[in-house]
């Protein structure tokens, strides 16, 4: 397996040990096919052990796994047609951010998304996926004109975060974001969003004021990174992982807070060990949940994305007098 994580170390163990017996069995001419079969047997359990019982740390470590697919994979599996679109218009193009024209089954559609990089160049021109103010800029031009055209919007989320740089601040980085909260909230077309690696902070925010918003299995999301976390409650960074578990980041814990619309399965080991059959699932989810959303009129999509963020994280109260005293 190419790219294996810390947890996965006992994995790798027992494979090197079966692929071991099946070279020696060839080059001594002896057959081992029950011993090799037990352990094949062994470590398809250990494998579903393994990954059915990860903790936060573990999940988040395969949201960051360097060879975790991107929006551009995606986009390629999942849509045709693809014609990328660039630039805000104001100031530069933002490669942190990827957009465009495509189509789902035929549809047209609006896809944006934050963009990783595969290697270190590739991630030090992409800013490792955190958007300046004129990639969020980028995304709303291209949200936009989906409002404008009547074409359903898709965005892909995977972000440690907004690009924390002077630059990205004297370019009003908040105001950017703040831009994209707003006009996503009365856009009046079907919005889709998938959480398909990090969501984070205000970056993640930005792509995600969505009717239905997904997570894959292993992504995680949350208001600002365990790391970033740990740095101000603890004053220590190295407790990332301690801060990771009380923030409450995985996919099954953010469905019961109700911030997400459903979990998105992903195979064996991570979304990384088959991108196409990755794809395909998110496909599934993307076309059902259009088509159901596309019954909806103009005003009544609009009604249906204010009451999903009405109700995450709502409450009563009970005001003075209007309650029975012993």
């Amino acid at each position: 397996m190419a790219g294996e994580l810390p947890f996965e170390k006992p994995l790798i163990e027992l494979r090197g040990k079966i692929e071991e017996l099946k070279q020696f069995s060839l080059d001594k001419q002896i057959d081992f096919t029950d011993e090799i079969a037990r352990l094949e047997q062994r470590y398809e359990q250990l494998e579903t052990e393994l990954y059915s019982t990860m903790n936060t740390s573990q999940k988040m470590q395969l949201a960051r796994h360097p060879q975790r697919p991107t929006t551009l994979e995606y986009i390629q599996h999942v849509f045709t047609d693809f014609i990328e679109l660039h630039g805000d218009r104001v100031y530069s193009d933002d490669l942190a951010i990827v957009g465009g024209l495509a189509r789902l089954n035929g549809v047209p559609v609006t896809v944006v998304g934050h963009q990783k990089g595969k290697d270190t160049k590739d991630n030090i021109a992409r800013h490792f996926g955190s958007p300046h103010p004129e990639g969020f800029r980028k995304a709303l031009r291209l949200m936009q004109q989906a409002n404008k055209f009547r074409r359903p919007i898709i965005t892909f989320i995977d972000t440690k975060g907004a690009y924390p740089g002077s630059a990205a601040e004297e370019r009003n980085q908040g105001e950017a974001i703040a831009r994209n909260l707003l006009e996503m909230a009365s856009m009046r077309v079907p919005i889709l969003c998938v959480v398909i690696g990090e969501g984070g902070s205000g970056g993640a925010l930005a792509l995600g004021v969505g009717n239905r918003v997904f997570m894959l299995e292993n992504a995680i999301y949350s208001a600002i990174t365990p790391e970033g976390a740990a740095s101000i409650i603890y004053r220590d960074a190295s407790k990332a992982m301690e801060a990771a578990e009380a923030m409450k980041i995985t996919a099954d814990e953010i469905l019961k807070l109700g911030v997400i619309d459903a979990i998105i399965p992903e195979p064996k080991g991570g979304a990384h060990r088959d991108v196409a059959v990755q794809a395909e699932s998110i496909k599934k989810v993307l076309w059902s949940n259009l088509q159901e959303l596309s019954k909806l009129s103009e005003n009544e999509i609009v009604e249906d994305r204010y009451r999903k963020f009405r109700g995450i994280g709502s409450f009563t109260t009970i005001q003075e007098g209007n309650h029975n005293h012993a």
